[in-house]
């Protein structure tokens, strides 16, 4: 893999046990850069009589992971490995360069081998990093560790996160299940009381209440599995031309109820004769509730929310929610829309942190995009894009 020039490989046996300076030197098999590089090699043969060091010469197709490791951006690049610190020279005039570090390199090697045979009492070669082939190891294993290192702490976030879901999801099950059996139960019992029209009221609110708990358990799951499948997971899109303010407004009457609770102040701007979208509608919707829905649980009592389409361009709509909510900090609007990250203010409250990553996966997959602007305690506005149907 690692190709020693000529003249040094020679001298190789040497170099074992008398060098105290080693580099890398990178090259490719370019026309144009062949003369320069033998040019360099000449020179670097010429510097060798006056104090000995290792060099290897690896061509960058062969190793490309040594030109990642030390982020080089062009050849030919000599690479001071020892003694440290660690030194790249590259460019036109790398020769050039090479003659002004040559007598501090040199100083630093007389250094370095005078510290060893003092401590040691033998060859520098015999201590720790003094052959470019040890160095390279330890470079390689190094980078294995940070690699290693960063998987098991990725392994370790997601079992948490994992943990976490599943209990939360327990938890939050229980309420709209709760209440989808109350419902039910109260529908058996107006079954055996006589026949008014305010049992059957009755019985369609209970009916409907019931279904919107149901809807609730369901999408809950439905996160729940999407998110287990990553951010790699493909969402199985069943595309049509869909009239986005139909939609819009079914969303809203089911949380109508919420918005009560909180007395929130709801405005809508949903044109009629807005464009149709090309679009899966239940993953349009599942965005749409997941946005309001963190309208509502962030926007205080008596705050203002609203909801509007724009026509932006003859190929894009745009959909718009915002509130008067707490707002995000500038340095964590790209953050929330990852996978389970949740603010710090948010930690001790119900749900998973995962809501918003599903709705970029859902809004990237129809080739739209989404955003959000804020300010601190003024507010949100979650803005995506949808493709017009054509």
């Amino acid at each position: 893999m690692l190709e020693s020039n000529g003249r040094q490989s020679n001298q190789a046996e040497e170099l074992q046990s008398s060098s105290v300076l080693q580099f890398l030197l990178f090259i490719d098999e370019r026309p144009t850069s062949q003369e320069s590089t033998r040019a360099l090699q000449e020179y670097l043969g010429d510097l060798q009589s006056e104090f000995p060091f290792e060099l290897e010469v690896i061509r960058v197709g062969q190793r490309p992971d040594l030109v990642e490791y030390f982020r080089l951006m062009a050849t030919p690049s000599l690479v001071k490995i020892h003694p440290e610190p660690r030194h790249v020279l590259a460019g036109s005039d790398l020769i050039e360069q090479l003659g002004r570090w040559w007598k501090r390199w040199k100083q630093e090697g007389l250094e370095s081998q005078g510290q060893g045979e003092g401590e040691q009492g033998v060859d520098p070669s015999q201590g720790s990093g003094s052959s470019v082939g040890c160095s390279l190891e330890q470079v390689r294993l190094t980078d294995e560790i940070f690699r290693l290192k960063r998987e098991n702490e990725e392994l370790l976030d997601q079992l948490q996160f994992k943990d976490q879901v599943i209990a939360m999801l327990a938890h939050d099950l229980r309420s709209p299940l709760t209440a989808a059996a109350i419902a039910v139960e109260t529908l058996e019992l107006a079954q055996n009381q006589p026949d008014s029209e305010r049992s059957a009221y009755l019985s369609a609110q209970l009916y409907r209440q019931a279904r919107s708990q149901f809807r609730i358990m369901n999408r809950m799951i439905t996160d729940i599995l999407q998110a287990a499948k990553g951010q790699s997971g493909e969402l199985n899109l069943q595309l049509k031309a869909l009239s986005l303010p139909p939609l819009c407004e079914e969303v809203l009457t089911q949380l109508k109820d919420r918005f009560r609770a909180k007395s929130l102040h709801f405005t809508k701007d949903l044109p009629q004769d807005f464009p149709s979208v090309y679009a899966d509608e239940e993953l349009i919707r599942q965005v749409l509730t997941n946005l309001l829905e963190n309208a509502i649980k962030y926007t205080p009592a008596g705050g203002r929310i609203n909801l509007s389409l724009l026509h932006r361009t003859s190929q894009k709509v745009q959909v718009s929610v915002s509130d008067t909510g707490p707002g995000i900090p500038k340095e964590k609007r790209e953050r929330i829309f990852e996978g389970h990250f949740r603010l710090k203010r948010d930690r001790e409250t119900e749900g998973y942190g995962i809501g918003l990553s599903l709705c970029q996966n859902i809004v990237r997959a129809h080739y739209g995009q989404i955003w959000v602007d804020s300010v601190l305690n003024e507010g949100s506005c979650f803005h995506f894009t949808l493709p017009v149907y054509r």
